[in-house]
């Protein structure tokens, strides 16, 4: 029988018997594998209830990680792109995508993981923004114009610099169809990560959100939930790079929340609309890129701008096509 001291043993001895932080990565990494095989084989389940042509592409493995990865991005981007829309940080959303473009290209230069190097200088732009912003008299957007505009003139000399540059244009274009195991568990970590803390943090984001001069009456530490929302938007972007890539995940971040406006009146509903959006545009995206050939990324956003452009003209409060008729029985009444 196994004391607790022994069964603890038992418990740790993939991690301690080597005795060396590779042996502990490549345990965690195991892990990591069999969850993603769990979680895939959930998916191939409710996709084999639907007819043999929709399910025939995703009888790939390259497909169904695809599928994963893209699920996991639209749906993270669409909790995110909700704070975006009403914190109007759409251009924040673009300077940061732009910005981790230098350190994609120093990391690239130097052998270290992509991700390194785009964390880096993402968190950075955020927080230089943020200086310039709270220490001149420039405002938020101009702010946000000159950090992304330099960062990214910064990554295209780099670029220029490097003999090739095949790998990199995945980066900015995205590559969904071809991401591998680590991006997938790079992407899932993220993925939990932010939507843990917004649903730890949700009451404070809410009310940061639509009034950020009562969260700091009443004690809460804006400074710290502003740059919080920062690093979480940074996070989403760096492990969205292999899915939409740098260029195409800005529209990820903005039109799910934008079509979710236009349907929700509240926070929760329109975060819950985002995401399914986010989801949607991702799967349906993904199928169509496969089936016509065309690029993965290129087609999740126009599937969003569809759905975006939907809501546009038939949303029930806020539809173009709605408001014309609601001007319309006015007149004649």
């Amino acid at each position: 029988m196994l004391t607790s001291d022994s069964l603890l043993s038992h418990l740790l001895s993939p991690l301690v018997t080597r005795g060396s932080i590779t042996t502990v990565l490549d345990w965690f990494y195991q892990l990591g594998v069999k969850l993603i095989d769990q979680i895939i084989a959930v998916l191939m389940l409710i996709i084999n209830l639907f007819p043999e042509s929709i399910v025939e592409p995703f009888l790939f493995a390259f497909m169904q990680r695809a599928l994963l990865t893209a699920m996991l991005v639209g749906g993270v981007c669409g909790i995110l792109s909700c704070f975006v829309v009403l914190k109007r940080w759409s251009l924040l959303g673009d300077a940061i995508s732009h910005a981790v473009l230098p350190g994609v290209a120093l990391a690239y230069l130097l052998g270290w993981p992509l991700f390194v190097g785009a964390f880096i200088t993402g968190t950075l732009t955020s927080l230089g923004i943020g200086v310039i912003e709270r220490n001149t008299r420039i405002k938020e957007d101009t702010a946000m114009g000159i950090m992304f505009t330099g960062s990214f003139a910064l990554g295209i000399v780099i670029i220029s610099q490097i003999a090739t540059s095949t790998h990199l244009i995945h980066i900015l274009f995205g590559n969904v169809l071809g991401v591998r195991i680590p991006a997938l568990l790079l992407t899932l970590l993220c993925s939990v990560i932010t939507v843990a803390t917004i649903g730890l943090y949700y009451k404070e984001f809410h009310l940061y959100t639509f009034d950020p001069i009562q969260a700091k009456t009443i004690g809460m530490n804006t400074t710290l939930i502003h740059y919080g929302l920062m690093l979480l938007l940074t996070i989403t972007i760096v492990s969205s790079l292999e899915t939409v890539g740098i260029i195409l995940v800005v529209a990820m971040l903005i039109t799910p929340g934008a079509t979710a406006y236009l349907l929700a009146n509240s926070l929760t509903r329109m975060m819950m609309i985002a995401t399914f959006c986010g989801i949607f545009s991702a799967v349906i995206g993904l199928y169509l890129s496969f089936i016509y050939n065309v690029s993965s990324g290129g087609s999740i956003v126009l599937v969003s701008t569809m759905l975006f452009t939907l809501a546009f003209f038939l949303a029930p409060d806020q539809g173009l096509i709605t408001k014309f008729r609601r001007n319309r029985q006015s007149k004649s009444a």
